[in-house]
């Protein structure tokens, strides 16, 4: 098949785009209404003058499930672990596994990043975020002024700095020398400059993705296999050309890209603060500054011999930016309740968006029939009272009539006790639903009585965390461990030099591209804290019976057995430094033995390094040296050469004669 030309292809994508899940159809319209609940928004049947209350169900029960997996997948000292395949890989796995951590925790905010991924899987079925190598220029303008010779040498030596302007000043000297040559000789030379600083620092970037911003083709059960997956999102034009692009001003018209501006899910998003505004209203900008929708799609294209080729197609408006073969789509995503054979499941909003609806109408009925008991109505003979006198209502008023019983109360109906009982009942389907109970949550004042043992405790709390813990599984091998293995990739296909870091209170220097190609991955996922406080009573009996064995002459508990097994005791504690409190008697063998070849290399190479900077520091003040030492010499000459100057003019000068 032949290329497909811009045209043809605007016209597949914008095709694929129509019919693609999350553009403006059910799943929209469900996420919408799951946003509408989470914010408690009037549910549009409210009677005027009686209780439109809300109730906070969704909201409660996604905010009570958030602590728990942030604990789960923040709180260890790694997020994920590489597997070796072999004896001679330990040590790249140990590698791999410290590096990509160091990514996740020190390049990128996990906590941050993964508290919004847990929050839209939660909230809106899915949640998403974006893995790629970002080698983006980004530029900035800076101005600088009074320089000197040196800090302006200092400055314009980076590569990545261009100079644009350049002003030449001196500073006037103070001291109190008459000669102005002299005067001149003593001035300091200042420069003032304007740049433009390039910064490039590439390496792997990971941002979370709005679920609206997401489409996906209706066919697929994930992005892997999905025959079109696309990332809508706004842009500026000079953050377009930033990234390298060729934008053609006049081929981006606002087409059907504006529309989204009305997307239902997004004007739910900010309803509740009313923080996106009317959007009719949405400034655009102009020039650099103005605002685009951009459509990253990953679509299969058929090539020749019959197969089809992935690849990144960036369009904006009526132009195609960009068209790349790449090897995979870059997003990982998490759903919380799967469904078999489909992309998107349900999320913890779904499962308690009815029971958030049942509430709230038993909660409207309850407060009403408190008002009515309060304020009850009352049946009067007409002309018989002061009507002023009946709706003035407070404490000691007096109602004038004209007759005795005039005005007669009318009988509310009493609140019935299976009202009470319904919504603890519907509670309690909410904690069989999510797993979280009042228990787990810490609000059963009866959890912890003289007739309940620890033993009872832990076993409920144990089993109100399985639904929990099962989500956070699922969130692991699924999303979690595919992100690592993204991050994997990127690293050893992109960064092919050598990068010296510090891992494990050690300076290592790391070369992705030397790495094995593919590694297994697991995640280590943290424990909750009935299993927690189970680890650590089963680590201190091991550690009491390595003890007796020990200490009866046994050989079947070493010193790295014992150390082992406290390491484990002091993380389970939640102390993240273990080297604090105990020390690895392999580093004591290893201290007295004397570094290893690799160490020997490793400080070998640091030391030249070290040796490196210190020449290019020397010429650098070597280089600064020569330019003062030019300009003096320039300031010399300038001197001399005023004083010839005036050594002619004097000579010149005509003497008068007959004069006296």
């Amino acid at each position: 098949m032949a290329k497909l030309d811009d045209e043809e292809l605007l016209a597949k994508v914008q095709q694929e785009v129509n019919a693609a899940l999350g553009y403006e159809d059910e799943i929209s319209e469900q996420r919408k209404e799951a946003l509408l609940r989470y914010t408690s928004q009037p549910y549009g049947n409210e009677v005027e003058g009686r209780s439109q209350v809300v109730d906070t169900t969704v909201m409660d029960t996604i905010e009570w499930i958030k602590p728990s997996l942030m604990r789960i997948f923040t709180s260890g000292d790694e997020v994920v672990k590489f597997l070796p395949e072999s004896e001679e890989d330990v040590p790249m796995a140990q590698q791999a596994t410290d590096y990509i951590n160091w990514i996740l925790t020190r390049k990128n905010n996990w906590s941050e990043l993964f508290l919004t991924w847990i929050s839209d899987a939660l909230l809106e079925k899915v949640g998403i975020i974006k893995i790629f190598w970002d080698d983006t220029e980004k530029k900035s303008r800076e101005e600088y002024f009074d320089l000197t010779d040196m800090e302006l040498e200092k400055l314009i030596e980076s590569d990545d700095v261009e100079v644009l302007e350049h002003t030449n000043h001196s500073e006037e000297n103070d001291s109190d020398i008459e000669d102005p040559m002299e005067a001149m000789l003593v001035n300091t030379a200042l420069h003032d400059v304007v740049v433009i600083r390039t910064p490039k620092k590439p390496g792997v970037k990971i941002s979370n993705i709005a679920p609206e911003e997401f489409l996906i083709s209706r066919e697929a059960q994930n992005v892997d296999d999905a025959r079109f997956v696309c990332h809508r999102s706004r842009m500026t034009l000079a953050e377009l050309r930033e990234m390298g692009l060729d934008v053609d001003e006049d081929l981006i018209g606002s087409g059907d890209t504006g529309s989204f501006n009305f997307n239902m899910e997004n004007n739910a998003r900010h309803q509740f603060d009313n923080s996106q505004g009317w959007p009719f209203d949405n400034d655009e900008g102009e020039g650099a500054l103005k605002e685009v929708w951009v459509f990253e799609s990953y679509m299969r294209v058929e090539i020749e011999g019959g197969l089809s080729e992935l690849r990144r197609i960036l369009t904006c408006g009526n132009q195609v930016l960009a068209n790349d073969p790449v090897d995979r789509a870059p997003f990982a995503t998490l759903c919380p309740i799967p469904m078999a054979h489909k992309f998107f499941g349900m999320s913890i909003a779904d499962q308690v968006m009815d029971l958030q609806l049942v509430k709230t109408v038993l909660l409207r009925n309850l407060l009403d029939n408190m008002y009515l008991q309060n304020a009850g109505r009352v049946a009067v003979q007409e002309g018989m009272v002061n009507l002023d006198d009946l709706l003035t209502q407070r404490p000691g008023g007096i109602v004038r009539t004209k007759a005795p019983g005039a005005v007669t109360p009318l009988p509310t109906p009493q609140l019935q006790p299976y009202v009470f009982e319904m919504l603890g009942y519907i509670d309690k389907i909410r904690e069989e639903r999510s797993g979280m109970t009042k228990m787990s949550q810490g609000l059963d004042a009866n959890a912890l009585t003289s007739h309940t043992s620890a033993t009872q405790v832990s076993q409920v709390m144990n089993a109100a965390q399985q639904r929990v813990e099962l989500i956070a599984r699922i969130f692991a091998d699924t999303g979690v461990k595919k992100m690592a293995n993204m991050i994997y990739e990127l690293i050893s296909k992109h960064q092919d030099k050598e990068q010296v870091i510090q891992l494990r209170n050690e300076w290592v220097p790391i070369r992705p591209d030397m790495w094995r190609d593919k590694m297994d991955c697991i995640v280590q996922v943290g424990l909750g804290h009935g299993n927690r406080d189970q680890q650590m009573m089963h680590l201190t009996q091991m550690m009491q019976f390595a003890g007796q064995a020990m200490s009866g002459g046994l050989s079947i508990i070493t010193e790295q057995n014992l150390y082992n097994m406290g390491a484990a005791l002091v993380k389970n504690m939640g102390f993240k430094d273990v080297d604090s409190y105990i020390t690895d008697p392999s580093k004591q063998q290893q201290q007295q033995k004397g570094p290893s070849p690799q160490e020997q290399m490793a400080q070998a190479e640091m030391q030249i390094k070290q040796k490196e900077l210190e020449i290019k520091a020397a010429d650098v003040q070597i280089k600064a040296q020569k330019v003062q030492a030019d300009a003096q010499e320039a300031k010399v000459d300038a001197h001399l050469k005023m004083q010839e100057l005036a050594l002619e003019a004097e000579q010149k000068r005509p003497v008068a004669i007959g004069r006296t």
